[in-house]
């Protein structure tokens, strides 16, 4: 018999096996100040592309006048309870009626964080009989969500089309024999390469299988399509989504999440999601800010704009500088490189420590080794002159690590 706590002293996990040299630099660092473009990081002033403030919401004087109005009348604890016992508002219902009409669906149901709402509403919609059958790169939510799920589950190789019709070839013969339904599980914007689901190529294929259609579209909420309806108003296909699901942690820069659809669905989700029936209800200053927020997506264009013009500027900028981007169509801006871990946070201390830039590094097992991500996330508060001091900054690192000045062989302790 193994003590689980030995387990644990002796296995530290892909990442927290690195935590003594990484923590509060690499991981868990601690980013100061008003959130805007640029932010304080260990007592001095960075040019900051990891916050995922997209429409520069999170400090616009309209949002902060509503946020400490709210606050102020109505403090941080109404209503208390969870919403089926003692926490339902006409506010929430207020909220839930405007996203339903602002994602063209009949009915929404709040949620009070993306990653549990997201797990959640996967593993209630369905049973034991039932098939998931789920994209490769489907973020960690998703994964958990389809993790609980007690029936078969299949992968398919990301945005592959191909590889979808074999697994739902696959799935199709499991619910012959068990009697239940297939799921599919995507991503509308995935957050890490920044390419868009291929919903309108997935939805066709909706008529041959019979699946219902689950779109988590966290980074396409507010960036992509019509007045930041998301991926599916972009793909022409968003009636063909049988499941919406948006969060507010994005675009909005606020606490909360949603899920959309036919009204049938959602009063199903209302009443059986169990991270929501058993959580307390989200308090009156969130909802009255998101209410705030979802207004000025809806009537004010420019903030979308603004995040565009700045996206297309540092990826077409970074395409002419030679970089590869991969095949993002969203603001979302990896910049992919060939190094190790130890290059990697060479890498990362220079841009901090000497080119005053943060952005977020991604690494093994996160992808795969000897691959080094940074990744970019444009907002509607960067500027063009921010633009170009990155790509020049950028332009110099690469030029560092083909020379190999950033080697090593292990994380550098930036102690």
């Amino acid at each position: 018999m193994q003590d689980i706590f030995d387990k644990i002293k002796n296995n530290r996990g892909p990442i927290g096996q690195h935590a003594k040299e990484s923590h509060g630099y690499f991981t868990f660092p601690k980013l100061e100040g008003e959130i805007d473009r640029k932010m304080m990081f260990r007592g001095k002033e960075v040019l900051v592309w990891s916050v995922n403030n997209y429409l520069g919401l999170a400090n616009h004087p309209e949002v902060r006048k509503a946020d400490a109005e709210a606050a102020a009348k109505w403090g941080m604890a109404y209503p208390m309870g969870a919403r089926m016992m003692s926490g339902q508002t006409n506010l929430h219902e207020k909220l839930e009626s405007d996203l339903a009409d602002f994602m063209q669906k009949e009915d929404a149901f709040l949620l009070n964080y993306g990653y549990q709402g997201c797990q959640s509403a996967i593993e209630a919609l369905v049973d034991r009989k039932d098939v998931i059958v789920y994209d490769s790169e489907s973020h960690a939510c998703m994964i958990d969500g389809v993790r609980l799920h007690q029936g078969k589950r299949f992968v398919y190789r990301h945005n592959d089309i191909e590889s979808l019709h074999k697994q739902l070839e696959h799935a199709q013969k499991v619910v012959s024999v068990t009697g239940g339904g297939i799921l599919v599980v995507t991503e509308g914007v995935f957050g890490m390469a920044g390419d868009q689901g291929k919903l309108k190529e997935i939805a066709a294929l909706k008529d041959v299988y019979k699946f219902r259609l689950f779109v988590d579209d966290a980074h396409g909420f507010g960036t992509v399509g019509k007045d930041g309806r998301g991926t599916g108003v972009e793909q022409g296909v968003q009636d063909q989504i049988d499941v919406y699901f948006g969060t507010f942690a994005k675009a909005m820069a606020t606490i909360g999440a949603f899920v959309a659809g036919d009204e049938m669905v959602i009063d199903y989700l209302r009443y059986n999601m169990r991270s929501q029936t058993f959580a307390k209800s989200l308090p009156m200053p969130i909802v009255e800010g998101a209410i705030k927020r979802l207004e000025m997506m809806r009537t004010q264009p420019e903030h979308k704009e603004k995040l565009w013009k700045i996206a297309k500027a540092l990826q077409d900028g970074l395409r002419k500088a030679g970089f590869d981007i991969g095949v993002t169509n969203s603001p979302v801006t990896p910049v992919i490189m060939k190094g190790t871990l130890g290059e990697a946070t060479n890498i990362t201390m220079d841009l901090r420590e000497n080119y005053n830039i943060f952005c977020s590094i991604v690494v093994y097992p996160v992808v795969p080794k000897d691959v080094i991500i940074l990744r970019l996330i444009p907002t509607a508060v960067h500027t063009l002159e921010d633009v170009q001091y990155t790509i020049e900054t950028f332009s110099k690192l690469q030029s560092k690590l083909k020379e190999g000045k950033y080697h090593a062989t292990e994380i550098v302790n930036w102690r």
